[in-house]
């Protein structure tokens, strides 16, 4: 009887790391896939969507695909500047951004910085759902090690531009050029670039609070490291 259940337990450890084992191919397949192709849509924005049409089923996301060349090198700084400096020289983690993301949510006492680089914020977008639930972290840490193996640092980076919110319903910096400026992406500003950016964090919220202090605190503060953002 002990030796059937040590047996049971065998075959369902097996069919269980064979189901993960599995799932990291799917998402191996898909980053390749990503080499030539462009996502549709992102899990993060099919889980936007479902929201939005909760209170309105015929809704729609605010989405546009554009080209790296016509993405404004402004927005590029801005975005390097405010969310990940090392992006071009780290491997997909920026060990002593966790670093000081974790001193500063003891010093809070709750959870205020993540720390989490480009390709991190890309992988969890990409793939997978906003909980934060160790299992989540792990497949994003896993996906973002592939990610780097298998995309170079300006395909990433494209992606990333094109595919992150910027406010409700809207994602990418085509569609969030023209929601608050009303002009293209190869055409943002500096200073618009470094609202955008400064925005990225709390997209939502700032849509409908674009002129609250923190907001504007922050603007500045990337305009002044936007000149020293080592683009891919």
């Amino acid at each position: 009887m002990r030796a059937s259940v040590w047996r049971w337990l065998g075959w369902a450890l097996a069919l269980v790391l064979g189901g993960l084992l599995l799932l990291q191919f799917w998402y191996l397949a898909h980053l390749l896939w990503y080499r030539g192709h462009n996502p549709e849509q992102t899990a993060f924005m099919s889980m936007r969507l479902a929201e939005l049409r909760v209170k309105a089923p015929g809704a729609q996301l605010r989405h546009q695909w554009v080209p790296y060349q016509k993405i404004s090198v402004q927005l590029k700084r801005a975005m390097i500047a405010a969310e990940d400096a090392k992006f071009v020289d780290h491997e997909g983690f920026d060990w002593d951004g966790i670093q000081r993301a974790l001193e500063k949510n003891q010093k809070r006492g709750r959870v205020v910085a993540g720390g989490s680089t480009i390709t991190q914020q890309l992988a969890k977008n990409l793939f997978l759902s906003g909980s934060k639930r160790y299992l989540r972290k792990a497949e994003e840490a896993a996906i973002t090690v592939m990610m780097e193996a298998v995309l170079d640092k300006q395909r990433i980076f494209e992606i990333y531009l094109n595919v992150i919110e910027w406010g409700n319903g809207v994602f990418g910096a085509e569609a969030a050029a023209r929601h608050y400026f009303g002009v293209s992406a190869a055409d943002l500003s500096a200073e618009q670039a470094a609202r955008l950016a400064a925005m990225a964090p709390n997209p939502r919220f700032y849509d409908k609070h674009r002129e609250t202090r923190g907001l504007a605190k922050k603007i500045p503060i990337i305009l002044q490291r936007m000149p020293g953002a080592e683009l891919p």
